[in-house]
């Protein structure tokens, strides 16, 4: 009889301990699963692309499974689920024996604290602190697990979308969360916000990302402030104008401005003057000097271009200036490759170029503005957050909200800033007060 009870027994703490390490391994996977799912999502696609080119299989291998993030985490959530609640069962089984009916509630709160502690806690702070790392080292087992749990997360994918269709909410399986261009610019404006990435540094930054949304017509200059040459102008005439210009290419025009026939740089003037007087030796012949025989032709670009084509387009060409016209042909004015890398790095002066005030801050926490001011310009001037989807300057904005052109003195108050129109040259406000509302 004592045999029996000692066999017994024996059978018993070995059945005990066989369950104690079967809960063990559990918990290891446990804590595989979830340290891989945050080491995965959490892992910069950036940094394991530069490990992959430096040849880390396990990094191209995390880069695949990471462009399918759904099928990624429902495989991984799947596996995670099935170990623990193997694992609870386990030792809710075991502790049973031991405790009786008390012991759901002891398995309860140990495997509570096991899971917690061992299985979530430690393996996503370690996952966390060395995101790519981990997520290179654990890529080719979770590769092998996602592959052999798909018809399973294909199924529950499917279930799910049928579900939420019935609730009538629609799913787009191909449509990302948030778009990479989106992503990034949030992540610099909150580096920005805890004080890792300068304010200079975030307007770069964002400059270069917005260029393929923002088009030709948003930072040319008008054709009101384009500088012409008149091609039929005494040629003593147009060489004193093209030298008092700050600007190095001039359009040319003939009979009207709109009748653009050519740009001449001022270098190929020079060349070309200083070769004609070599040869005859005297001023008089200036009177033989045709200035369409130094003219390019003009380059003309239509005023939708994205500005990300229209850098490309310069850097193709080898030019770095061009007219911009609207729909119909109609000239709108110009823009350089210097305008555009301005929207990138600010403003680029040079010793000809003439300064000139667009913002003048006051007293009272207001500021002066010209009213071609851009709102982009302004907003990164003042760190304010003024809408420019209905226009591109500043009057343009006034104009636009009060429905009219207003007249000096007046008084507007919308989107949370108060506009008082200074200065008014016909239909154009040309001078501006802009405050912040409190």
């Amino acid at each position: 009889m004592e045999t029996e009870t000692a066999t017994l027994a024996a059978g018993l703490d070995a059945a005990l301990l066989g369950t104690v390490l079967a809960v063990v391994a559990l918990l290891v996977m446990s804590a595989f699963f979830s340290g891989s799912e945050t080491a995965l999502t959490a892992s910069s696609r950036g940094k394991l692309h530069s490990l992959a080119d430096k040849g880390s299989k396990g990094a191209e291998t995390a880069l695949r499974l990471t462009e399918d993030n759904e099928r990624l985490i429902g495989a991984v959530l799947l596996g995670n689920n099935m170990v623990n609640i193997l694992a609870t069962s386990l030792a809710t089984s075991a502790l049973t024996v031991l405790f009786g009916d008390s012991g759901v509630a002891v398995a309860t709160l140990v495997m509570t604290a096991l899971v917690l502690v061992f299985a979530e806690v430690m393996p996503k702070t370690y996952a966390i602190t060395n995101a790519e790392t981990a997520a290179s080292r654990v890529a080719p087992v979770i590769a092998v697990v996602v592959r052999f749990l798909s018809p399973i997360v294909n199924t529950v994918r499917w279930l799910v979308r049928l579900i939420l269709a019935a609730l009538g909410v629609q799913t787009d399986p191909k449509a990302s969360i948030m778009a990479a261009q989106e992503e990034i610019a949030g992540a610099i404006a909150l580096h920005h916000s805890e004080g890792a990435v300068q304010r200079e540094a975030r307007d770069r930054l964002l400059g270069a990302l917005d260029l393929g949304q923002r088009e030709v017509e948003e930072i040319m200059l008008h054709r009101q402030n384009i500088e012409m040459i008149d091609a039929d102008l005494p040629p003593q005439e147009i060489l004193s104008t093209c030298l008092k210009s700050p600007h190095t290419r001039i359009p040319v025009y003939r009979g009207e401005p709109e009748n653009v026939v050519g740009v001449i740089h001022a270098k190929d003037l020079l060349r070309a003057v200083d070769a004609l007087l070599r040869r005859t030796g005297g001023l008089k012949a200036l009177e033989k000097f045709d200035v369409m025989d130094v003219a390019m032709e003009p380059y003309f670009v239509p005023e939708t271009t994205t500005l990300e084509d229209q850098m490309r387009e310069f850097l193709r060409r080898k030019t770095h200036f061009a007219l911009v016209v609207d729909e119909y042909g109609a000239l709108r004015g110009l823009i350089t490759l210097e305008d555009i890398l301005e929207e990138i790095v600010g403003e680029i002066a040079d010793e000809h170029d003439r300064e000139e005030q667009t913002l003048t801050p006051e007293p009272d926490g207001s500021v002066t503005i010209e009213g071609g001011m851009t709102i982009r310009d302004l907003n990164r001037a003042c760190e304010w957050n003024l809408p420019d989807d209905e226009a591109n300057t500043v009057a343009g904005l006034v104009i636009h909200e009060a429905q009219t052109i207003p007249t000096e003195g007046q008084i507007f108050n919308f989107h949370g800033f108060r506009f008082q129109v200074l200065e008014r040259e016909r239909n154009r406000l040309t001078k501006l007060r802009v405050r912040k509302l409190e």
